[in-house]
């Protein structure tokens, strides 16, 4: 039977502890062209796999996803094609299948990223290691095949990461993850103490549109605060960004921002945005390498 927590050894806790930390500061003296700050877009594209891993498949739960596809992206794309833009899009492998033309779309700007968001949108915690590794790797070669080259980071679905994680994106020779919280700015990922080359670029509830807006009745969940409150806390968040030089990354959902209201709300923060001086908008990609360069 295994000790309780407050009789482990600082050893036993460090085997904790130390699986995927922070390791150097990877925040450039300069960004390109001597930007003051990173902006780096971003829309975890779900559909309905985020209700279906949850075993939800009632048609309302269904329509809430295909929301998502249906006006979610054609709206985020409209606004970033009007402002010439790029995002990072991180879809589950299922999510593309069921919407092959909302890939096509997103491909067709020629500016965006997409990465991987897991197989079906499952949640780690609730796998094997070995169907952790399986689902991962599925996804890697799915996208693979789909962009025609590797595709170069992740946000794990739900941000999501078991103490095999770390170990399988290095196996997979992955750029950049962009899961993990341990600080606001990109950081390099140590495994074990170990310098890993993987960058993280953090993200963070507060920099999310979900825990805001999504209202999810069968768990009880309905918050909802109005996107001007939610504006003035993003314009807080990149008003210090700026100040500290660092990234200012955000994480939305088309089935969530893509809302009249909301997306409203989002070409605000973008034309505050473009009337700071000297700041590089880029997708994660861009920016892991980057920093990962200099």
């Amino acid at each position: 039977m295994e000790k309780p927590i407050w009789e482990w050894s600082l050893e036993q806790t460090r085997t904790v502890t130390d699986r995927a930390r922070a390791g150097r500061d990877l925040t450039p003296p300069s960004w390109p062209d001597g930007a003051r700050a990173a902006v780096a877009l971003s829309f975890d594209f779900d559909a309905e796999t985020g209700w279906l891993r949850r075993n939800q498949h009632s048609p309302a739960a269904m329509a809430r996803g295909g929301y998502g596809a249906r006006v979610g992206i054609p709206r985020i794309l409209n606004l970033f094609d009007k402002y010439d833009l790029p995002a990072s899009f991180f879809v589950p492998a299922v999510a593309a299948q069921l919407h092959p033309e909302a890939v096509d779309a997103i491909l067709k700007c020629g500016r965006h990223e997409i990465g991987i968001h897991g197989w079906i949108h499952e949640l780690a915690q609730d796998l094997t290691p070995d169907q952790e590794r399986e689902l991962l790797t599925n996804s890697f070669d799915f996208w693979k095949d789909r962009l025609g080259k590797p595709p170069a980071g992740i946000r794990t679905p739900s941000w999501d990461f078991t103490p095999h994680t770390l170990g399988i994106l290095r196996d997979l020779g992955l750029l950049y993850d962009s899961s993990l919280m341990e600080d606001d700015r990109p950081y390099e990922l140590l495994e074990n103490g170990e310098p890993t080359g993987i960058v993280e670029l953090p993200v963070e509830w507060l920099l999310d549109d979900y825990p805001y807006f999504q209202i999810d009745r069968a768990s009880g969940s309905s918050p909802y605060i109005h996107p001007n409150a939610v504006l003035e806390i993003w314009q807080a968040e990149f008003d210090l960004a700026c100040q500290e030089g660092t990234l200012f990354l955000l994480t939305m959902h088309p089935q969530v921002i893509g809302h009249r209201s909301r997306l409203a709300m989002l070409e605000d923060l973008i034309q505050t945005i473009l009337n700071t001086p000297d700041i590089w908008f880029a997708t994660h990609e861009s920016v892991a390498r980057y920093v990962l360069e200099y």
